[in-house]
Parts: structure tokens; C-alpha cells; sequence
């Protein structure tokens, strides 16, 4: 079937609909934006409405056929880097939407490989959501915004340099190894309960960093767990180049080991898990095998897994997370959303569509995790290269990020038990 596509508000789409008779108009939601899909016959009408209106509105140039309309899902901007030609009707950094006929759809998908992954957009009508402020103020707690002030920019900047600081931190190799090894350091420095466990990547050895810190409850304590990836790759040169994976993931695995500072002498009734994963780039290998290895009692014990994945980089006007989950993790979109408003200044993305980061096996295994990363209006184009150093971080949104996470764990890890 063709159809004609174009850039709108979703402000105006809900209008329309609520009025609109043409059951042949549809729209896909990508926060404030929205893309506009209609027949021929309907076309002109939605012009004359959104020009009486004065909607802003970008009609793509050619009609499209429906059925070739594709979301895609990416890291950074990985998917144009290997098809630079494929023309784009919507661009909002993490998603595109992209016309294809089904061959190549079906060639090019990476299916779950965290580089970008290929999806009928007729099957998400909601791709993300702009979280909107809560209609009665919310109040900080003295206790959580005295952690939340502790976290430190020069801390965080000395751990970055750091990382950066391994020519790659590629799973498989000796620079790993190192680098695992030495985050392992720096949280027993902490008083943390440490272990690395090895796991198998595509036949070679990398290495899990996990560290523990009970609390203090006598009866059902449960547990709060808060990932990053620690590995990082170059897809420019070789999967064994230059990587400094500054934003991927020097950010996240930097704020774990900034929130076990700030909460190394935090009293809490729930236990405390943090885990930085090898094997992410490779295909969530470190984080499946985490998951598989779960006792049925530690699962049952689980209130929420935040993932930080990609927290450096400004891709929108102002400092902007996403909250990715799935519904079994709204409960946990819904308390960062509120700690983000509470204790920082950040505007919040929601989504339900998890893809291609150490949350997801949490959720294929019915556990609420979400991901916490930078905001998707535009994307890094650096990550998987040579070139994702510092100089591209903003510091002031990973400190934000930071001050959200910490919140939040702080206020679960003292809740009552359900």
C-alpha cells in the first residue's frame, strides 16, 4: 500500500484523531515528534489541517510503501556508518525510521548484537515517550539529597581518565583484564565484598566484575543491583584497535564505581549489588551468563536492575535521559522518572523498548531492569572507534544521570519490603 509520510507534532496527531474520521491515518510517536502516515486520499486534507492549525509540518518528499517502513534501533549512529545510503524519514539518534524492501530488512537485522536491529514500524506505535512533570510537587528527602550532593565531577573525571587510559578495553584482551582488575581494586579500596567471575566469550575468557554490600535488615532483606559494561570496541579499525570507549562505556562503568563511593557508608536495610560486565560488545555475553547463573532465591530477592550504558554524550538541547524498560520494569521507570525530578534538572525519555544493553537479559528473564543512557534526539557518532575520548563527554549530564541512579538506589535500598 502506498503512503505518504510526515514530520509533525504529537500534539497535533492526538488532536487529529480525536476528531479525524480516516481510519486509513496513522502516526508513530517518538516523544514531542511524531511521524504522520496516510493515504493518498487523506493527504491533502491532513496539509490544509495542519496549515489552518499552523502545526509545524515536513512532508517526506516521495510516497513510501507501508509495508517497507522499518524502525531501527542503533548505538550511536551504527547503523548509517554501514549504510550510509539508506535515506532517512526520521531521525531521533538511537531510532530511525528507514524504508527497505523486506530482503534487505531480513539481511541486514543484527538481531539482538548490540550494534542496531531492524523492526517492522508498524509494530511500535510508541517508540518513545517525553515524561511529563508530575501534577503535585514532589519533596527531597534531606538523607537522599545529602548522597545525591556527594557526587563528585572531579572524582568521576579521575576514574574516566583512567579507563580511557587502556589503548582498548576490548573483552578478550590482556588491557581488560587490567582494567577489570583494577576496578576490582578500587572497590575493595571501598570495603565492598568483591569477586570476578570468569565467563566465555565466543570461546575465549573475559571476566565479570561483581562487588556486595549488605545491609542491615534482619528479615526478607532483597536486593538492588546497578550494571554497566566495562568492555569497549573499534569497529573503524579492527575489534582490537585504539578504544578508549569513553561514552561506551567509560561513562557507566565510571558512575558505578562513583555511586559505591557515595554509598559505601550509607546505612540500608536491602542488600547492594554492583556489577560491571565484560562481554557486552560481543553480544550481552557477560550479563546472560550473570543472569543464568542466578539461584531461583536471589531472582525472587530482586527489586530493580539500573543499567548505565552511554550516559556522556548531549544529544539534545538540554540534559536528557532515557528510561528504557519494558512493562515489568515500570514500577522502576516511574521511581527514576520521579528521583530525576526530584534531584535534578534532567528531562526524561521513557521507552519500552528494550534492545541491545545488560538490561535486557534481566527482562527476558522477568526481572525489572531498566537502562539509564544519554537522551536519543541525536546520537555519538564516535562509539566503536578510535575517536570516543573525553573531549565528547558533558559532564554536567553524567553527574545529573548520577544524582538520579543514586537516589533512586538509596531510596529502594531503605524501603519496606513488599
Amino acid at each position: 500500500m502506498q503512503v505518504f509520510t510526515g514530520l509533525t507534532s504529537t500534539e497535533f496527531c492526538e488532536s487529529y484523531y480525536r476528531e479525524s474520521k480516516f481510519s486509513q491515518t496513522s502516526w508513530v510517536q517518538f516523544g514531542q515528534d511524531a511521524l504522520l502516515i496516510a493515504n493518498e486520499s487523506d493527504w491533502q486534507q491532513i496539509i490544509q489541517e495542519t496549515g489552518r492549525r499552523a502545526t509545524p509540518f515536513k512532508q517526506n518528499s516521495n510516497p513510501s510503501q507501508k509495508e517497507n517502513l522499518y524502525l531501527v534501533i542503533q548505538k550511536g549512529r551504527l547503523f548509517q556508518k554501514e549504510h550510509p545510503d539508506v535515506p532517512v524519514l526520521m531521525d531521533k539518534g538511537r531510532f530511525l525510521v528507514v524504508e527497505l524492501d523486506s530482503q534487505q530488512a531480513q539481511q541486514w537485522d543484527k538481531g539482538d548484537e548490540p550494534c542496531y536491529a531492524i523492526r517492522p514500524l508498524q509494530d511500535y506505535p510508541v517508540v518513545f515517550q517525553l515524561r511529563s512533570p508530575s501534577a503535585t510537587r514532589l519533596r527531597a528527602s534531606t538523607e537522599i539529597q545529602n548522597l545525591v550532593n556527594q557526587i563528585s565531577q572531579l572524582s568521576l573525571q579521575q576514574t574516566l581518565q583512567k579507563l580511557v587510559s587502556f589503548p582498548t578495553r576490548y573483552s578478550t584482551s590482556q588491557f581488560y583484564t587490567e582494567a577489570a582488575t583494577w576496578v576490582k581494586e578500587q572497590l575493595d579500596l571501598l570495603g565492598y565484598e568483591t569477586r570476578i567471575d570468569e565467563i566465555t566469550v565466543r570461546g575465549e575468557k573475559s571476566l565479570n566484575v561483581i562487588a556486595q554490600k549488605q545491609g542491615k535488615g534482619t528479615d526478607n532483606r532483597e536486593l538492588v543491583i546497578l550494571t554497566a559494561h566495562l568492555d569497549s570496541i573499534n569497529h573503524d579499525d579492527e575489534p582490537l584497535g585504539i578504544s578508549p570507549g569513553a561514552d561506551d562505556n567509560g561513562s557507566g562503568s565510571a558512575g558505578v564505581i562513583e555511586i559505591a563511593k557515595v554509598l559505601k557508608n550509607y546505612e540500608h536495610q536491602h542488600d547492594l549489588c554492583l556489577v560491571l560486565f565484560g562481554g557486552e560488545e560481543q553480544g550481552l555475553f557477560g550479563s546472560q551468563q550473570y543472569v543464568r547463573d542466578l539461584t531461583q532465591a536471589e531472582r525472587s530477592r530482586i527489586k530493580a536492575v539500573i543499567n548505565m550504558d552511554m550516559i556522556g554524550s548531549l544529544n539534545t538541547a538540554t540534559p536528557t535521559v532515557m528510561l528504557e524498560g519494558a512493562r515489568l520494569s515500570q514500577a522502576v521507570i516511574d521511581g527514576l522518572a520521579y528521583s530525576a525530578e526530584i534531584y535534578t534538572g534532567l528531562t526524561v525519555q521513557t521507552s519500552l523498548n528494550p534492545f541491545a544493553s545488560d538490561h535486557v537479559p534481566f527482562i527476558n528473564a522477568g526481572l525489572p531492569a531498566v537502562l539509564t543512557i544519554e537522551g536519543a534526539d541525536s546520537a555519538n557518532n564516535a562509539i566503536h572507534s578510535a575517536n570516543d575520548t573525553l573531549t565528547l563527554l558533558n559532564d554536567q549530564l553524567m553527574l545529573e544521570i548520577l544524582r538520579m541512579n543514586v537516589a533512586f538506589m538509596a531510596s529502594l535500598l531503605n524501603e519496606s519490603a513488599i
